[in-house]
């Protein structure tokens, strides 16, 4: 049986294939129009789960799940005084854009975010604790689940929303509502919890695991602003104009911010426990990417063991909906098996990339760039790089799903030079230099260096550092890192990686962050791998078996890639049609261009 999930036209849109009850393919939209956070129907993750399915068609497929229900959404839209969406479109952009002509089934925002944790998280039983911005009503929810069985006990219904009290407080801290939240959680350490009386006014807790915003301070049906005047006020500030300096009062919010959510969060997980007594609690929902609150709740909440989704957003939705499908057509759960791992997404073959050398004016068979058959010799020499502190973009296999990268379409360095954090921030990855760098270490070393003691592979929480090296490019400012276990089975070549560094650096851990710059997406092709490397002060490219160098990209290419990113403007499109008008739209900030043929004057 052959279910396909869709989450699409709100955020980061998205598609799974659940192929007798198991998770074979999942990707988004974005990776492969390259235009960040795409919301339009997953054309390209669609074929992406068709070719990973075994080459299926759409005839092929037996149901196609979606992962809300648009008549209770367009309702909560009538009541905010927006005409609504049109409820029909789901439905008719799914069938126009994806040819597929069978059943189409709908399921609740909220329950398809808990299923898309209960059902890949391997436990029998679980507590389901989903919070995010808003599905139709639902904020918050509190849940089951048992076998096949996934219910929601209670729930915390729009406007009041711990997703929207955090997002209002991002845009009064001038960063962007939906993308830049955890900004705002990476900037909090630097901060004193000053404000956190002031941003406990804003919310209120109530019986039942119930909270209410003071909609004095909240304007959700305006597009400019998710806050009134009366929180300048409160917070005695006028709000950061975006791309501005960044000033102690900003850490202070940030701060205050994190410790009211993490503080509200232990509450309701404390009330989920009471409704339902088990030793396992499943997470879900925007929030659930809040990685430092999910340290607290697992260490500090009446939990024992905790299973955030990798892709706790909207994207993750679409496992969950394609689950609930499954449950309803066979009767059946699916996989009782944890996730595995997440890279799900496509992978691409030698010959492709050689092809892309040749196009590129790069030979492939140059001594020492082909390492096809020689896996030891190409792990030396990289580690040949690292070890001379060169930036390294990682491309080896299937592309993860979710916002992180695990090593499979990654940027990594040596966690011990003291200069490559801010160098990474300012030349690579090209954003604020606040921003922590996550380390990847391999499982069974973490105890000597991480204070974490169980495996951590999607980097869904953090933990104080004890290493008895000097860390500084992974130690955020509180001690602090977002850590990935790598596991031997599930990363082998990234596992041996982290090998050979260890046996000639004496460190089993390197620095691992996605491999994009600031405004696009993490790459998914070896084309997207090129372009960034030739846009950016990434030294060395890995693209599976062949290591390319920056004295080795042809001008060109260089050239191109920097007016790719530096607004000149777009005189000849051969585009996906899908795209008119994207390109009207187009400037710097919203990252790199969708792929296409492009003349640049």
């Amino acid at each position: 049986m052959n279910i396909i999930g869709v989450s699409a036209f709100y955020h980061e849109s998205s598609c799974c294939l659940l192929q007798d009850g198991r998770l074979v393919a999942a990707a988004s939209e974005e990776r492969f129009t390259r235009v960040k956070f795409d919301r339009r129907a997953p054309i390209n993750a669609f074929r992406a789960c068709l070719e990973a399915g075994g080459r299926l068609s759409p005839a092929d497929i037996d149901c196609v799940a979606y992962y809300e229900s648009p008549q209770k959404k367009h309702a909560r839209q009538v009541a905010m005084g927006h005409d609504g969406a049109d409820v029909a479109a789901p439905e008719r952009e799914i069938r126009r854009t994806l040819g597929y002509d069978g059943p189409i089934v709908f399921f609740d925002h909220h329950l398809s975010h808990g299923a898309s944790a209960f059902f890949f998280s391997g436990f029998s039983e679980a507590a389901v604790l989903t919070v995010d911005g808003v599905g139709e009503w639902a904020t918050t929810t509190f849940g089951a689940g048992r076998g096949k069985d996934l219910a929601i006990l209670e729930e915390v219904t729009f406007p009041h929303s711990l997703g929207l009290l955090y997002s209002t407080v991002t845009d009064f801290l001038g960063f962007s509502v939906l993308s830049d939240e955890y900004k705002v959680m990476g900037l909090a350490p630097y901060g004193q919890p000053r404000f956190v009386d002031a941003i406990r006014t804003l919310i209120r807790s109530g019986p039942r695991g119930q909270f209410t915003l003071d909609m004095a301070f909240f304007d959700f049906g305006q597009q400019n602003r998710m806050y009134t005047p009366a929180l300048c006020d409160l917070l005695g500030s006028a709000p950061r104009v975006p791309e501005s300096a960044i000033d102690t009062i900003h850490h202070d919010i940030a701060r205050s911010l994190q410790f009211v959510l993490e503080e509200v969060l232990l509450e309701k997980a404390r009330h989920l426990h009471d409704l339902v007594p088990s030793d396992n609690l499943c997470m879900s929902g925007g929030v659930a990417l809040n990685c430092v609150a999910n340290r607290r709740i697992h260490t500090e909440g009446p939990f024992k063991n905790l299973f955030v989704q990798p892709a706790a957003s909207d994207a993750g939705s679409a496992l969950g909906a394609a689950a609930l499908a499954h449950v309803q057509l066979t009767g059946e759960r699916p996989s009782t098996e944890r996730l595995p791992h997440v890279y799900l997404g496509p992978s691409y073959s030698s010959a492709r990339i050689a092809g892309l050398l040749r196009e590129a004016g790069l030979k492939e068979d140059r001594a020492g760039l082909d390492f096809t058959g020689r896996e030891e010799a190409l792990l030396e020499a990289v580690v040949d790089r690292l070890a001379a502190q060169k930036v390294i973009g990682w491309f080896h296999g299937p592309m993860e799903f979710g916002p992180r990268a695990l090593g499979a379409r990654s940027i990594l360095a040596d966690p011990r030079d003291p200069t490559m954090r801010d160098r990474l921030n300012a030349l690579v990855k090209k954003r604020e230099g606040f921003r922590p760098f996550a380390p990847a270490i391999l499982e069974e070393h973490v105890a000597a260096h991480m204070d974490i003691d169980y495996p951590s592979r999607f980097m869904n929480e953090t933990c104080a550092v004890r290493s008895p090296l000097d860390l500084p490019a992974i130690t955020h400012v509180d001690g602090s890192a977002r850590v990935q276990t790598v596991d031997r089975q599930t990363s082998p070549r990234f596992a041996r990686l982290l090998d050979c560094f260890l046996r000639r650096t004496g460190c089993p851990i390197l620095v691992n962050t996605s491999f994009n710059v600031r405004g696009e997406p993490i790459v998914c092709t070896p084309e997207d791998a090129l372009r960034c490397m030739a846009n950016s002060q990434i030294d060395s490219l890995v693209l599976e078996d062949v290591i390319i160098d920056k004295e080795h990209i042809p001008a060109f290419l260089r050239k191109t890639a920097g007016l790719a990113q530096s607004g000149h403007r777009v005189v000849d499109v051969g585009v996906d049609p899908r795209l008119t008008g994207q390109l009207e739209r187009w400037s710097p900030a919203d990252g790199s261009l969708p792929r296409g043929v492009y003349t640049f004057v």
